[in-house]
């Protein structure tokens, strides 16, 4: 194991990882910071070439002391057509995410074992202060060009990456004068006997561009039907949390540019999402004494279907020769509207308005975001070497959960407002040998939440309002060493944050004279991140390994109560663990093999005595796990064979009934370029195989409505062009 209960094991263990990985040196097959494509044998340009504009610098990654990937334009098709999403996609290649629950919410799901902060070109997508958990669905995939993935917890894009950030690009401008576009169709199949298990997509992109002036609209629809297991059973439908099978998506995506002059350009973005379930199953509970997953049988639903639609508008401006600099603006609006199922638990009860027991509701989070972001980088005049950022972001977010068949309020409305200005610095020395990089952001945030009335269930308590208020100063650096051509290694220190799920925190008060400043802690959930790397690139081969460690005095930890709902713990948290990528280019022209390798271990202090003391659960930490892949590119012929194996786990200190079995899930894709367009075919868990989810696996043992079984072979055979 790499804990023990006492902290200093964490820098011990620390010691431990670095001598490895110094050995590693010596074999010269160690290396970190690979591309998502580099560790799944996809053919890419190398991280010295990439710029990740989630890290807010145009400085290559290479320069840049922290782990980061990249997952291009045609490895995310492969992936989004082999599973259907952007976050399947995302935790397919990268071994230190979670397995996804296969359902709309992304509960649990978590980069190195804490929440990721989930954007668009930078936008972020998350509602921190009542997290519904929909930030994996916002946009349609046929309309993300890439996605840049920085691990670890950092604060570059303000407020959420405890876990890293997952930032997707969409589709630029057209670089030709004239109209151009892409067209796509797909027809899906997850079998079953009834028939209920095809779907659709259909997308179209247009893109026209004239001198200074260009313009993108596109729209995509996507009809998703039943999912079935490896045993021809549907699987069961959680009509609470959401569901992406048996649903409608429809997605429209504008956007527009103006080049004012050589170097500033003017960009405006609209974006809108709305993913929503049919509703034509309701879910027959399965028996986990007995190993047999819940499933669904045909009825229709009480309220509405759950769902989610989102709608971004942006505009942006930048200048790449600003008095010698780059400048860049940004506004944004977000809002989100987040359905959830309906129930008759008791927590929706209230005699005044039904009989106890009678009452049926549902709630929906609503969230608005208001935000600016403002930066200007440029190398510092006197002094060779050194570039500089100094920046500012502001946002403003007001969410509230309404309970609609009743028109009640379970989380009051409830507003966040950030200033956060800050400072970055990268210093090339000895001919770029060496770069240290370093910088400080000032978070100043207050909330403010009215005078309200709790529910009925939690005894209808008043609460007084409070605008309650934090500071805190998070720092970052790091140094990078490139001895050799081909080597690098690095060494970095990040701090990020994130508050507590504020709304679960007030809607949960249950006495009498509560007054919000004063009992509200909204103490920010402060991690920081440590971690080093090496990456040798020699000959065909390129490989990678990271070692990293995490804690957070208050952290946030999930914990399920009776009545099936989660509340938040302040507990601190401690996370470490092992990224190992191999990428190599064999003697037959076109094919690559790939594995990867990510080992996680978390504890938390249930006790508050100071010292970890219990592993973190399937709710809180991913699984350890294989990554294998063969790419062949040849010409018109593209394929790829993955695996993903997700090794078993027993949690220590926690529920036996919890303890994870582990799976293995294999993937293939097939695809031909004709004159008229590629045409692909995928398949999904290729060889059929039986498993139950990780999350239902891990979590709540004694709920059998929600035993999930993963979904069983399934196949997508698809049509593209462009033009």
């Amino acid at each position: 194991m790499f804990f023990s209960p006492r902290l200093p094991s964490v820098r011990r263990n620390g010691l431990v990882a670095m001598s490895v990985l110094l050995a590693g040196t010596a074999l010269g097959s160690t290396a970190a910071a690979q591309t998502a494509r580099q560790a799944q044998g996809e053919t890419a340009s190398s991280v010295e070439d990439v710029v990740v504009t989630a890290a807010r610098t145009i400085l290559p990654a290479s320069a840049l002391p922290m782990t980061v990937e990249v997952i291009d334009r045609k490895s995310l098709a492969e992936q989004v057509a082999i599973s259907g999403s952007v976050i399947d996609a995302v935790a397919t290649l990268s071994p230190s995410f979670s397995p996804t629950r296969q359902k709309l919410t992304g509960s649990g799901e978590s980069l190195r074992g804490r929440s990721p902060l989930f954007a668009i070109n930078g936008i972020p997508q998350s509602t921190p202060i009542r997290d519904g958990s929909r930030d994996g669905y916002t946009i349609d995939p046929f309309f993300v060009d890439r996605v840049e993935l920085i691990y670890g917890s950092n604060a570059l894009q303000g407020i959420g990456a405890t876990g890293g950030v997952v930032n997707q690009v969409t589709v630029g401008a057209p670089t030709a004068d004239g109209l151009s576009g892409r067209m796509l169709a797909q027809v899906s199949s997850s079998g079953g006997p009834e028939g209920d298990g095809i779907g659709a997509k259909l997308g179209g992109l247009a893109a026209y561009r004239h001198g200074d002036f260009d313009g993108v609209f596109g729209v995509a629809y996507d009809q998703r039907g039943a999912f079935y297991d490896a045993n021809g059973r549907r699987v069961g439908v959680d009509n609470t949390q959401g569901e992406v099978q048996d649903s409608k998506a429809l997605s429209f995506f504008g956007r527009f540019g103006w080049n004012l002059t050589d170097t500033v350009r003017l960009d405006l973005l609209a974006n809108r999402f709305e993913l929503k379930g049919d509703g034509d199953y309701v879910r027959a509970p399965g028996d986990r004494s007995i190993g047999r997953p819940a499933t669904s049988e045909r009825g229709q639903i009480e309220g509405e279907p759950a769902g989610n639609r989102v709608e971004t508008v942006s505009a942006s401006l930048t200048d790449s020769d600003l008095w010698g600099g780059d400048f860049s603006a940004q506004v944004f609006f977000n809002r989100t509207r987040d359905t959830f199922g309906g129930d008759r638990s008791a927590t929706m009860q209230d005699a005044s308005i039904a009989p106890i027991g009678a009452l049926f509701d549902q709630s929906s989070n609503r969230s608005r975001k208001l935000g600016a972001r403002a930066s200007y980088e440029r190398a510092v005049p006197g002094v060779p070497g050194l570039t500089a950022t100094l920046g500012l972001d502001a946002m403003k977010d007001r969410t509230e959960q309404l309970l609609i068949a009743t028109n009640r309020a379970w989380v009051p409305p409830t507003e966040f407002q950030s200033v956060a200005p800050f400072v970055q610095a990268n210093m090339r020395l000895f001919d770029g040998k060496v770069r240290l990089a370093g910088g400080v952001r000032q978070e100043n945030v207050e909330l403010s939440v009215n005078d309200f009335t709790t529910l009925a269930s939690y005894g209808s308590r008043r609460v007084t309002g409070g605008t309650p208020k934090f500071e805190a100063t998070l720092v970052n650096g790091g140094v990078v060493y490139e001895p050799l051509d081909g080597v690098r290694a690095y060494a970095s220190y990040a701090e990020g944050y994130t508050v507590p799920d504020v709304g679960r925190i007030l809607r949960s008060i249950n006495v009498d004279g509560v007054k919000v400043d004063s009992f509200l802690d909204i103490s920010p959930v402060v991690s920081d991140n440590q971690e080093i790397g090496l990456e040798v690139k020699r000959g065909p081969f390129e490989a990678g390994a990271t070692y990293f460690w995490s804690s957070s005095d208050l952290g946030q930890f999930l914990v399920r109560n009776p009545d099936g709902v989660y509340d938040v713990q302040r507990q601190a948290v401690e996370i470490e663990g092992l990224e190992l990528n191999l990428r190599a280019r064999t003697p037959i022209e076109g094919l690559t093999v790939s594995t990867g390798y990510a080992r996680l271990r978390g504890q938390t202090d249930t006790n508050d005595d100071g010292r970890v003391d219990r592993d973190l659960d399937g709710a809180n930490i991913s699984p350890d796990r294989i990554n294998a892949a063969a790419v062949y590119a040849n010409g018109p012929l593209s394929a790829r064979l993955q695996v993903q194996a997700y090794l078993a786990r027993d949690f220590e200190g926690g529920d036996v009934r919890n303890n994870f079995e582990g799976y293995t899930v294999a993937d293939a894709y097939l695809r031909y370029d004709f004159a008229f367009g590629g045409v692909s075919l995928a398949v999904q868990n290729l060889f059929n195989e039986d498993y139950v989810t990780y999350s239902s696996d891990t979590s709540n043992p004694a709920d059998n409505l929600r035993y999930f079984a993963g979904r069983g072979r399934s196949f997508t055979l698809g049509w593209d062009r462009r033009f």
